[in-house]
Order: C-alpha cells, then sequence, then structure tokens
C-alpha cells in the first residue's frame, strides 16, 4: 500500500506539468490491486504538498478507510467506475481548458485525425451533467463510455474523466485528451473539418492498440 501511495503520489504532478489542472483541481486514483479498495487524492492538497501521506485509501463507494485527511470529493465517482468496470485500474480527472472548453459546449470532439483514432477509436464523447459529491457522475461516466472505444469521456459542464487498465495509463489519456482538443479546435478555427471514416478510424485504433510500440 505504501509503494501505490508513493507511485500515486509522484504521478498526480503530471496533472500540473501538463497544464490539466489550476490549483487544488483534478485528481487521480488507482485501485488496490486484489482488493476492493482505492488510493486517491485527499481534498483540496496542493499539488506542491502533495506527499504519499496525501494519498488515502477508500472503498469502492468513496468512504475513507485509511489516511488522515477527507478524500477527493469525486472519490464516490471514481469508486463507481471501479465497482462497474472491473478492467479499469487507474481514473483520472482534469478541467484541462480546452477539452473542458468542448464540455462546456455540450459537444463530442470529432475524430477527424490520425493520432485520435490511433488512442481514442472514434470521437471523444459527452456525457450527462450531474452534481458533485455522489454516485451521479460515475454512472453518467460508464454510461456513457458503454460502447464507446474512448477512454475519456466530457462530462457536460464540468471536465474531463479519463480510464486506464493502470493510473499512469489513465493520466497518458488525460494528456492526450487536451491536446487533441486544442489541436480540433485550432482546426475549425481555420474552416470546416471532416471526419475520419468508420473504417480507417478501426484499422488505425486496431494498429495503435495491437501493433504500435514494444511489445
Amino acid at each position: 500500500m505504501d509503494e501505490l501511495r508513493r507511485e500515486l503520489a509522484a504521478l498526480h504532478q503530471e496533472l500540473p506539468r501538463n497544464g490539466l489542472v489550476a490549483w487544488t483541481s483534478g485528481n487521480l486514483s488507482a485501485r488496490v490491486p486484489g482488493e476492493d479498495l482505492m488510493a486517491i487524492k485527499a481534498s483540496g492538497v496542493a499539488y506542491e504538498e502533495l506527499t504519499p501521506e496525501a494519498i488515502v485509501i477508500c472503498d469502492l463507494h468513496g468512504e475513507l478507510v485509511e489516511g488522515d485527511l477527507s478524500p477527493s470529493s469525486d472519490a464516490a465517482t471514481h469508486g463507481y467506475v471501479y465497482r462497474t468496470m472491473p478492467g479499469v485500474g487507474g481514473v483520472a480527472h482534469t478541467h484541462s481548458a480546452y477539452a473542458t472548453a468542448w464540455a462546456i459546449r455540450g459537444e463530442p470532439i470529432p475524430c477527424v485525425m490520425t493520432a485520435m483514432a490511433d488512442e481514442f477509436g472514434g470521437d471523444i464523447p459527452i456525457g450527462p451533467f450531474a452534481l458533485i459529491g455522489d454516485e451521479a457522475i460515475g454512472r453518467g461516466i460508464v454510461e456513457t463510455l458503454e460502447g464507446h472505444h474512448s477512454p475519456a469521456v466530457l462530462m457536460r459542464a464540468h471536465g474531463v474523466f479519463t480510464i486506464g487498465s493502470t493510473a499512469r495509463d489513465a493520466i497518458k489519456t488525460a494528456v492526450m485528451c487536451e491536446d487533441v482538443a486544442r489541436t480540433v479546435h485550432l482546426a475549425r478555427a481555420l474552416g470546416d473539418v471532416v471526419p475520419l471514416d468508420p473504417e480507417s478510424i478501426e484499422a488505425l485504433h486496431d494498429r495503435y492498440q495491437n501493433v504500435y510500440g514494444q511489445r
């Protein structure tokens, strides 16, 4: 458990480093292997003060199990995702500017570039508006991602939630989500954009997921 806390505290630094959060906003969690528990950032802790002691252990309903600080206000959201998506090992949440702008508009980010097909396998979808503090956001995340390749969802008027097999994967997806949100926004400022055809998207996604990189 101590090693997981250290790893998660270190990974949290990728959020401000990549410009995905402001002040104390945003969070990252990881499933505790072999247990119905998760590790998550404590509420309201500044990133420069985020030590392993500021990572708390919760059950999958967001209730504190181990630690001296209150869990993130998004703990119940993360817990719902873990309970209903057993393959998920990490969840990240950001209010990154470009992706959140799409969320405010309530508009999916269209799949108009190969890098987006690679990573997301299609559009990045919009989830419903829900209040913070209980499982409503988690339900919206799970229901929206069902049937999508995308490991990211833009929750309406709120921000970005991403999932991965590990916490590091979830962070990578959050970084890539902001990158494509910015790029597609800039492209649309120049004129109309044309989505890739479904067959090309599927082929690109399959290659990236199963062939690209070291195996």
